[in-house]
């Protein structure tokens, strides 16, 4: 049976939520609520059913899942709302601006007995689950670094993320989803330290972007970084592993997959170069290395609200938990403090 939903924002994210609901197979949508007057009558004009008050959705014992697409700094107090109303929660990204509103947060689900968890909904990007599986697999061995990377060239959105007060930036928008990402193709890592360097090209007040390094207890390295004023963007993934190399140029192309048969060469030719020789930079031939292209993987981004429904029935155990949550929120805590102090810091768990 279909689970009765609604969704609190009505902006770019409410929308998209508003939109897979009325072609959902587990959703039933019983309406919206926005504080702006101009976006309920917008819903309504959609034949969206639009809650007069926030009071209103609360006191509406049909709904059982809610999903809150708001500016950041308010999540705290619409999320502990609902959940404290009977409603089982899915907040959007970043689900908070501290640990502590957080831990709020998980307090409330748990006094409350109801579900509560976080959109990540770009576990379900194809790039991302092209790296996973490559990882998982074990052809190319284990990672030594994976750098992940999304370039625009536009600034931030001219909207509250280029606001401190409200929780702007790009860490917080983007940082976010790719950290995620890499923690779960390294989840049996430890972390060790975190570097971090920010951008502000177009934004005093936030970030405009930022240059991450996540290096683990084994020496293995996550790099993220973000950007907002690349012309031309650089890949989207990149992996060295200890057999091998794989590059994924944009999301809308296949994973490039280098693997190193054999290490040694008898006879490498001198490369000459526009100042001199070398052997070391020379290419491999079909010898030594193996070159091959991954197909892109099959995705339903709407996974993520099929789990939501079985997790509340008790069926599945819900796929976004708070511990992938708290490490995430963590980690752009402790970023945050590195760029600001200008160092490497020992990563605190």
């Amino acid at each position: 049976m279909k689970k009765n939903f609604a969704v609190v924002g009505f902006g770019g994210m409410g929308s998209w939520h508003v939109n897979h609901a009325l072609k959902s197979d587990v959703l039933n949508l019983c309406g919206i609520y926005d504080i702006d007057e101009k976006k309920s009558a917008l819903a309504k004009e959609k034949g969206i059913y639009a809650y007069s008050s926030l009071e209103e959705l609360l006191n509406d014992k049909n709904v059982e899942l809610v999903t809150v697409a708001i500016p950041n700094d308010v999540h705290l107090e619409t999320v502990v709302k609902l959940l404290r109303s009977g409603k089982n929660v899915i907040c959007e990204k970043p689900v908070a601006l501290s640990s502590s509103d957080l831990e709020e947060m998980i307090k409330a689900s748990k006094e409350s007995g109801k579900l509560f968890t976080v959109h990540q909904n770009r576990r379900w990007d194809v790039d991302y689950l092209a790296m996973q599986s490559i990882k998982d697999s074990g052809e190319i061995g284990k990672p030594l670094r994976i750098e992940s990377r999304i370039h625009g060239s536009r600034g931030i959105p001219s909207d509250w993320r280029c606001q401190k007060s409200h929780g702007g930036g790009m860490m917080l928008d983007w940082g976010v989803h790719l950290i995620d990402q890499l923690m779960l193709i390294y989840k049996n890592e430890k972390i060790d330290t975190i570097n971090c360097v920010e951008t502000h090209i177009t934004n005093d007040e936030v970030d405009d972007g930022f240059y991450l390094t996540i290096t683990f207890e084994s020496g293995a390295v996550a790099f993220v970084e973000v950007g907002t004023y690349n012309f031309l963007p650089l890949p989207r993934f990149y992996m060295k592993a200890e057999k091998g190399t794989a590059l994924i140029m944009d999301w809308r192309e296949k994973t490039k997959v280098a693997k190193c048969k054999y290490w040694h060469e008898n006879d490498v030719l001198p490369v000459q170069t526009a100042a001199g020789l070398t052997k070391t930079m020379a290419p491999r031939d079909s010898v030594t290395l193996d070159e091959y292209e991954l197909d892109i993987p099959k995705s339903d981004v709407h996974d993520f609200y099929r789990n939501v429904c079985k997790a509340i029935d008790g069926e599945e155990a819900q796929l976004v938990t708070h511990d992938q949550v708290r490490l995430v929120l963590k980690i752009m805590e402790q970023a945050f403090k590195s760029a600001k102090l200008n160092q490497t810091i020992k990563f605190q768990y």
